[in-house]
């Protein structure tokens, strides 16, 4: 018998392995722990009051989601990106998230849309990396959670856990270089687009917004000059109050949606505007 019964009783082991792979996840993900920083088995053991075989069952986990790296006979370690394999992922992010979000639009719940509206609303006004990481990632993976697709979904989850630490690196010295708030503009035209249940333009929105993070990270990388990233000040009140709440004056709303349609057509270029663009009720019913 272990020191912590684990082996005579299973599912107390189970507990102890999901409690020790939930703090390693979270120390991982704000940070704390570092990439590249090697675990000690033995340590972790000790520190839980466990045996080694929870400790196991709980780096495979985080192995599974990208956060841990094991090898045979060299133990395991904090999993980490260096700016090359951060393109290939952006990549492949690029053509699997717009899938994810093109799922997922009609079936989110009113519910769903009021949650991303305040996550946006948050996102202008935090004064933290920390917080702004945390909303950031809490808004994109939300737009994809009710997508029918656990496997899509498990893999755009380890991609964003695999690259954590870095886009903690790329924000801080790029869109917050000049510190908090500050606005992203393309957050607000995807939440117009899911508001209006416009699949179509949601799939190019979220395909341009991973694909100018690459485009940034490959022009640093080459000491290019980089592209605007976005605003200093966060949305003006009045135009807070059209975005979300549709009580507008006119300008404002028609404006964001033109522009959204400009977006969309302009990466259909060749295509006649709105083709093929399909729009769904809250239950998920095509209009």
């Amino acid at each position: 018998m272990t020191r912590d019964g684990t082996e005579d009783d299973p599912e107390s082991g189970r507990l102890m392995s999901e409690r020790i792979a939930s703090e390693i996840r979270s120390a991982v993900l704000s940070g704390e722990m570092r990439p590249g920083t090697r675990i000690r088995q033995e340590l972790l053991a000790a520190h839980f009051g466990a045996s080694r075989i929870p400790v196991r069952e709980a780096l495979k986990q985080l192995e599974n989601e990208g956060l841990v790296v094991m090898a045979p006979n060299r133990g395991a370690w904090i999993a980490d990106v260096n700016s090359e394999e951060s393109i290939e992922i952006y990549k492949i992010r690029e053509a699997v998230e717009p899938l994810a979000i093109g799922e997922s639009v009609p079936n989110l719940t009113d519910e769903d849309i009021e949650t991303l509206d305040r996550i946006v609303r948050e996102l202008e006004q935090v004064t933290t990396l920390e917080e702004y990481i945390q909303l950031d990632r809490e808004f994109h993976l939300r737009t994809y959670s009710r997508a029918r697709m656990p496997q899509l979904l498990a893999m755009v989850e380890r991609f964003w856990n695999s690259t954590q630490h870095f886009r903690r690196q790329f924000v801080s010295e790029t869109y917050a270089k000049d510190g908090f708030p500050f606005s992203d503009p393309q957050h607000v035209l995807i939440m117009d687009a899911i508001r209006a249940r416009d699949v179509e333009a949601a799939q190019v929105l979220v395909r341009l917004h991973i694909r100018r993070t690459r485009v940034v990270i490959q022009a640093k990388e080459s000491g290019a000059a980089q592209p605007p990233l976005a605003s200093r000040a966060a949305l003006p009140h009045a135009r807070l109050g059209s975005v979300y709440r549709g009580k507008v004056p006119m300008s404002s709303g028609g404006e964001r949606l033109l522009l959204l349609r400009q977006v969309v057509a302009a990466a259909y270029s060749g295509r006649r505007a709105g083709r093929g663009c399909h729009r769904y009720d809250s239950g998920g019913k095509r209009r």
